[in-house]
């Protein structure tokens, strides 16, 4: 791994977290995620299961974790599955885990190889009565291919169908989204490599740069900061492009008076930031873009404001409508007209602000987190409104991270970030 080591007292501390919400006499399951093949022997890169990693540090393939506090043998109560490991697979693959190097890891002392599973599985099978299983019920989601977790479900539901059958993701849901100081610590280090990326390509964008050669420069930075790399697919989207929200093909030449809008940001030790600015091509803002850039930024502003616990989202997203509904009618965007005739279920601001303001953030860009009940203390969340108008070539969406405080606004992890306007006009032409 190209991070330091975490410290062990994360995992141990999420660990005790969930099984306190287990129901008595049951047990948890949690795997790791496959090597994905592309074709012949190529694979993509490795990518753990945030769920074992969050419960475990463990960041390597073919890895199984089971909780079972109420285990009548104590030394079963918390118990990892590893790969075995081996002078061949140091050889040709690079060093596994051991089984000291896992306690070191996990704070988990009692490891068997994987061969083992399925004999110490019978075992404590029949010790409980409920199996948590692991599904993936993100509000996002939307995945077709079998997983891991999938198959190993499927196996063990088929083995042992007698179990009562119990889900980790309510838990898991809650438990992830509220972050602890360590978790914190490490999202603001990505958020800081985030930066280093940033202020590196202030001064490299001009006329003629290609989308892709920008995204290089970010990814030289981030690799050079101990980053495994982009926390998503980057967007470099100069003039129109800006206005296709997920635009990520980033093969095209920034031109002279337009607006390049970034969203990039870099991972570090599986945790996400996500920063998104826009800035001129040519070092200088025009009157109008400027305008529009300085409503967005108000409205994020005021947004962030709002983030404080108990706050609903779906309240949130509403107050932040009528602010954007606001800066809208003060560019000459929507008239009087328009809002008062607008639909309820899409309101005019939708026509140039269609996608929500915030989302949770953590190990996953869209973090887990249930939008359905109040914000609380130490949850972490994106802030990104933006203002896209294709009939005038160009698009704004600015964003930062922030951690929602027990009182007072939320801290802004992404506080040193340049994100005026003038200021970024400043660098761009030092």
């Amino acid at each position: 791994m190209k991070y330091s080591p975490i410290n062990n007292k994360l995992f141990i501390n999420n660990r005790k977290k969930f099984t306190a919400k287990m129901k008595p006499n049951s047990l948890a399951v949690f795997n790791s995620n496959d090597i994905y093949p592309i074709s012949a022997d190529s694979t993509m890169p490795f990518q753990q299961h945030r769920d074992i990693f969050y419960l475990s540090g463990v960041d390597q393939e073919e890895s199984i974790l089971v909780l079972f506090p109420d285990c009548p043998k104590e030394k079963h109560r918390e118990i990892l599955f590893l790969k075995e490991t081996n002078e061949h697979i140091a050889v040709w693959e690079g060093e596994k885990l051991t089984k000291e190097k896992a306690f070191e890891v996990s704070g988990i002392k009692t490891v068997y190889w994987l061969q083992d599973m399925e004999k110490v599985m019978f075992e404590i099978m029949t010790q409980c009565d409920t199996v948590y299983i692991n599904t993936n019920e993100h509000y996002r989601a939307n995945v077709e291919v079998e997983t891991r977790e999938d198959r190993f479900t499927k196996w063990l539901k088929e083995k042992y169908p007698a179990h009562a059958v119990a889900k980790s993701a309510p838990i898991l849901q809650r438990l992830r989204s509220v972050k602890d100081e360590i978790e914190i610590d490490l999202i603001q280090k990505a958020c800081n490599i985030t930066e280093k990326g940033f202020r590196r390509i202030l001064s490299f964008v001009k006329p003629g740069v290609t989308e892709y050669e920008i995204e290089a420069e970010f990814i030289h930075e981030f690799i050079k900061n101990r980053s495994k790399g982009f926390a998503y697919t980057p967007i470099v989207a100069s003039g129109n492009n800006a206005n296709v929200l997920h635009y990520i093909e980033n093969n095209q030449t920034c031109k002279e008076g337009e607006l390049l809008l970034m969203d990039v940001a870099a991972e570090y030790a599986n945790y996400c930031s996500d920063l998104t600015r826009t800035i001129p091509v040519s070092g200088k803002f025009t009157n109008r873009q400027k305008a529009v850039y300085n409503a967005v930024n108000r409205v994020k502003n005021e947004a962030t404001k709002m983030l404080t616990p108990g706050l609903m989202l779906d309240n949130y997203h509403a107050e932040v409508g009528k602010i954007m509904t606001s800066e809208l009618l003060g560019l000459g965007l929507l008239d009087k007209a328009d809002v008062q005739n607008e639909n309820p279920d899409w309101p005019a601001y939708k026509k140039y602000f269609m996608h929500g303001t915030s989302h949770h953030l953590g190990l996953d860009t869209h973090d887990y987190g249930i939008i359905t009940e109040p914000v609380q203390a130490n949850m972490v969340f994106t802030v990104e409104p933006g203002i896209y108008i294709p009939d005038e070539g160009f698009g704004i969406r600015i964003e930062d991270d922030v951690v929602v405080q027990e009182t007072g606004e939320p801290f802004n992890l992404m506080k040193n970030i340049p994100i005026e306007a003038d200021e970024i006009e400043d660098l761009m032409n030092s």
